[in-house]
């Protein structure tokens, strides 16, 4: 199990988010057509009750996705991204105005408008910067918590044939170039998601995952989005609906092995699995 004597902090609109103790994010997807049905919310009372459900739960963040980026999904436009956003957002402020809010976006305009009008406290970019080149120059202005996952590829082609000569390698390389220019550039909020199921079979989702502490190397926190997702019900051939219990399998996994941040669809069980973790290591 990987030690974690050292506090990592991230600042959240002025507030620092201690993850020396690891945090679960909650999924509220605004879209209508994410890969899972559990987390979509569309109308208002729906996304107040999500938002309630994943705080009352215990998780510390909320991630706003309104772009689903499932394997082959529709590309739609930002501005049809930023007004789901927009509405979305408007009500977490009403309703749940010290949350803690991440969105999922990988546009920098969608970004900017999320922060400065809605008071977002981290962006979540499922594509590092790769698929829009704005994107580093508005996180280091905005200076707000960038998540920079991996992906090879985009969301309508990354699974059409995904291939590394050394899958390891090459995710160190992408981190590793990307992470010395936003350093350089003043930019320290900096957390790490190798992309589980971004362009990746199922040989090399695990792969990820048993290596998964080679990345604190990076001295930087970990996100691993695991919930649900088709390393698990293939492996296991089970549907979506069946697929919590391998869920919490791998994010147990994934914490014995040092993730900072568990983002989930299923939060009680997570931040069980976290308890018990947590039990274990400070014994």
């Amino acid at each position: 199990m990987i030690s974690q004597s050292l506090s990592k902090y991230i600042n959240v609109n002025g507030r620092l988010l201690d993850l020396s103790t690891p945090q679960v994010m909650g999924v509220l997807n605004v879209t209508p057509d994410s890969f899972y049905s559990g987390c979509r919310a569309q109308t208002d009372e729906a996304i107040a009750d999500r938002a309630r459900q994943i705080l009352e739960e215990g998780a510390s963040i909320i991630d706003i996705g309104a772009y689903s980026s499932r394997p082959n999904c529709v590309d739609i436009s930002p501005e049809e991204e930023l007004n789901r956003l927009r509405y979305a957002l408007k009500i977490l402020n009403e309703v749940h105005p010290d949350a803690i809010i991440s969105v999922d976006t990988f546009r920098a305009s969608v970004a900017e408008v999320c922060v400065k009008e809605y008071g977002v406290a981290i962006i979540n970019d499922i594509s590092g910067g790769e698929m829009d080149k704005n994107m580093f120059d508005t996180v280091i202005d905005l200076q707000v918590p960038y998540i920079m996952q991996h992906m090879q590829g985009t969301p309508q082609n990354m699974q059409d044939s995904p291939h590394y000569d050394n899958l390891m390698r090459e995710t160190f390389l992408y981190f590793s170039e990307k992470i010395q220019m936003l350093h350089d550039r003043g930019l320290n909020d900096i957390i790490l998601d190798p992309g589980f199921g971004f362009g990746k079979t199922l040989d090399h989702n695990y792969e990820l995952l048993s290596h998964l502490e080679e990345f604190k190397i990076f001295e930087l926190p970990i996100l691993v989005g695991l919930s649900r997702k088709s390393m698990i019900t293939k492996l296991l051939d089970i549907p979506t609906t069946e697929a919590l219990n391998g869920t919490t399998v791998t994010n147990t996994i994934a914490l014995m092995k040092g993730a900072d941040i568990i983002r989930v669809h299923d939060v009680k069980e997570t931040v069980q699995a976290v308890k018990i973790v947590q039990k274990c290591r400070n014994l």
